[in-house]
Parts: structure tokens; C-alpha cells; sequence
């Protein structure tokens, strides 16, 4: 590995590790070994704990005594001399939470909570316990809650039991055309949620999620954003495969075109996910639900050319890693989104309404009902709970619809 082999030749580490505090950068080093830090990475981490070190000995204080307003402290003196780099933050907290993992120092204290952040915490909790719902459609109801609470509870707690269906009306007149029609549903959809929870827990006397109006939108009135297959094959060939990065990405690619996955679902695949005998993959779907996915050849020769000389090595479970250390997996389908809309970019199409991962997932279905197959097979391939879901693609076969139209009255104009 890289950091290793500069650890091997590097005098810095050595005139550390033979210093007071020679364990610490010890284990601070394997850390950089495991997470795969490239050698300028490594060097400038060890330079920078070193440095850390010398300054707490100047004003003396020992590893032990670290905490991240002792960093903070730290980086503002060091700052006076030269610039911070970007990754200099992310060195000194990995090197806080090897310190914290061994027991030299005590477990950070978490922040203390503003008045807001305390009710939305009690309404996740009842959220995910009383209402199931999983921590990521939990975090869609934050921004619209956090908005509402400062506009109408700038108090806090004391002024929920306040809110009165006139505050409701007022706030939604105001914000329901700040952006489309679906984010305004949506804003009612956590408002009725949150003002049920409020009676519910008896913060608020009156029962006033039924206050909550209904944002018009007409349903199917879109049509589906897709590419040609034309277009499709030429953002694939636009990867370079010759690169480990063009490998991963290619694969990842291949995975939303011939397949039609999620971002989400192509971000938390893992390694044991795949099963090469039966040529299938199982794939956490939407709703907490898992499904069966037959992986075709010329998929599995992507994913294949990634593992065997692209992907780096890590113990991480997850099949696509970052390809910047640490090589981890994912945080989230937004990666998988970015590389994407960086493939898009990359071969000139531009223009779309929707220029991310599931243009390929509207792309796959299109394609799909132009070459013969049935809504009913169509639904089944991106597993879609409901036909509805599938119908908006019969809009797009525009010849199909012809023989459907009626003639216009009068004759043709």
C-alpha cells in the first residue's frame, strides 16, 4: 500500500515514533495503512499531528488533554503561519477518534440542543417509533418543520400550544409556491404529520392537521424525462475504462442503464449481495423492501473488470468505494447521482429537466415499451409497488396513442 511504503523510508515517522508520544503515532500510522491514504496524504497527516504534538508540549499539555476546542485552538495559532488545507480537519479528527477508540481520551460531549432541535427530535423518535417510518423519510420532513418552527414558534416549546388554524393558512399562503407543486405536497405532507404528532402528544389542544389545505397537482400530467438508446450507449462509451476510476464508473453506469436501480439502491450494494452461481443480486428497494435482480453478462463483466483492477483494497463490505482515501463505501445515492450528472456532462447531453441517475431508470422503461414489453413486465423490472407508477410511461409511445385519439369535431384543421 502507499502509506505503508512511505512509512518504510520515512524519517518523519521515525523521529516521531521514537519521541514521548511514540505509540499514539504508531497507531495513528496504521490508521493511515488501513484507510489507504496516498503518501502526500499520509506525510502531510503525520506533519501535521506532529506539529499538534509540539504545541501542546509548548503550552504543557499532553495527548491526553485533547479535545476538538483544544484543535480548534490549535488550527487558529497555526493558521497565523500558514494556510489550512482542506484536509487537514478531517486528519485531526481521525486523530481524535484514535485517541477516543483506545481510551486516552473521553467520549466527546454532544452539542447542546436549541430549543427547535429539541421538539424535532421528540417528533423523529415518534416518527420512527410510532409511525415507522425509516431515518431517511424522517430527514425530508426537516427542513419544512425547521421553517415552520422559526417562523411560528419562535419560542420554542411554550408556543406550541399557541398554533391556531388561522397561523396554518396564513404560513402555508405564504410558502406553498416557493418552489414546484410537488415540494409544496410535500411541505403539507410534514405539516399534517407534525400537527398530529402535536395533538397526539398533547402539546397542542387542537386537532388541526385536517387544517392542512391540498396542493393541486395533476396527476400523470408529466412526461417522463428519458434518453434514446443511442444517447444512453454514448454516455456509457464516454467512461474511460482504462482507469480504475472510468472502471467503477463505468460499472456503476451499466447498473442504472441495463438494469434501471435507484442511486440508493447501486450506493448500498455490498460485496455479498452478489450471487455469481445463480447470475442474480439483492438489492434494497425502496420501502425497506428487498428484491431479486438478474445481473446480465454484460453487467457482470463491468462489475468484474472493477474488482479484479479497479477497486481498492479495504475491508469495507460495500461494491463501489470512494476512490479517495478512505476507501469507504458511499454515504449516501447523491454520489451515485453526481457521477451521473458527470456523465451526462461529460458526453455533451444537456437540457433535461432531470439530469441525474434516473433519467437511466426512465431511459431503461421508454426503451423497454418501444421494443414490445408489457406495463405489467415493465413494473415488474423496477419493482413498482403499484401499475399507476408504470402508466406514466404509456404516455411516451406517441404513435400507440394515435389509434386512440378521436377524430376532431368538423373535421381536420
Amino acid at each position: 500500500m502507499i502509506a505503508e511504503e512511505y512509512l518504510n523510508r520515512s524519517r518523519l515517522f521515525r523521529r516521531l515514533r521514537n519521541g514521548p508520544h511514540g505509540l499514539y503515532v504508531e497507531l495513528c500510522a496504521s490508521q493511515l495503512v488501513k484507510i489507504g491514504l496516498s503518501r502526500r496524504g499520509t506525510w502531510r497527516s503525520l506533519n501535521l499531528i506532529g506539529d499538534l504534538l509540539n504545541w501542546l508540549a509548548r503550552i504543557g499539555s499532553t495527548p491526553t488533554d485533547l479535545n476538538e476546542r483544544m484543535v480548534e485552538l490549535y488550527l487558529r495559532r497555526r493558521s497565523r503561519k500558514q494556510s489550512i488545507q482542506p484536509g487537514d480537519r478531517a486528519a485531526l479528527k481521525r486523530f481524535l477518534l484514535m485517541l477516543r477508540e483506545v481510551g486516552a481520551i473521553a467520549l466527546a460531549a454532544p452539542p447542546p440542543l436549541t430549543p427547535h432541535e429539541q421538539i424535532f427530535d421528540a417528533f423523529s423518535l415518534y416518527l420512527r417509533e410510532e409511525r415507522g417510518l425509516a431515518p431517511k423519510s424522517i430527514v425530508h420532513h426537516l427542513p419544512f418543520i425547521r421553517l415552520f418552527l422559526r417562523e411560528v414558534c419562535p419560542g420554542g416549546a411554550s408556543d406550541l400550544c399557541r398554533i391556531s388554524q388561522a397561523d396554518i393558512t396564513r404560513y402555508i399562503e405564504r410558502h406553498a409556491r416557493d418552489q414546484s407543486a410537488a415540494s409544496g405536497k410535500s411541505m403539507c405532507w410534514a405539516l399534517r404529520s407534525f400537527l398530529r404528532y402535536l395533538h397526539y402528544r398533547g402539546l397542542n389542544p387542537l386537532a388541526l392537521a385536517g387544517c392542512v389545505p391540498s396542493i393541486r397537482r395533476w396527476k400523470l400530467a408529466s412526461l417522463p424525462t428519458y434518453l434514446s438508446a443511442a444517447q444512453v450507449q454514448k454516455v456509457l462509451d464516454g467512461c474511460d475504462r482504462t482507469t480504475a476510476l472510468g472502471r467503477r464508473d463505468y460499472a456503476i453506469l451499466m447498473m442504472l442503464a441495463k438494469l434501471g436501480l435507484r442511486a440508493d439502491e447501486v450506493a448500498t450494494l455490498t460485496l455479498d449481495n452478489i450471487d455469481w452461481r445463480s447470475g442474480e443480486m439483492l438489492v434494497r428497494a425502496k420501502g425497506r423492501q428487498r428484491a431479486r435482480v438478474p445481473m446480465p453478462p454484460d453487467v457482470g463483466a463491468a462489475v468484474v473488470a472493477y474488482l479484479r483492477d479497479g477497486r481498492p483494497t479495504s475491508s469495507c463490505r460495500r461494491l463501489f468505494l470512494r476512490s479517495l482515501a478512505p476507501n469507504v463505501g458511499f454515504a449516501s445515492g447523491c454520489a451515485i447521482t453526481m457521477i451521473a450528472k458527470a456523465a451526462l456532462e461529460r458526453a455533451g447531453i444537456r437540457g433535461y429537466a432531470h439530469q441525474g441517475a434516473h433519467i437511466f431508470r426512465h431511459s431503461l422503461a421508454t426503451e423497454l415499451l418501444r421494443s414490445g414489453a408489457t406495463l405489467a413486465e415493465i413494473g415488474q423490472l423496477l419493482r413498482h409497488e403499484s401499475h399507476d407508477t408504470t402508466r406514466i410511461y404509456a404516455k411516451v409511445d406517441i404513435e400507440a396513442l394515435r389509434t386512440l385519439s378521436l377524430p376532431w369535431p368538423g373535421g381536420v384543421q
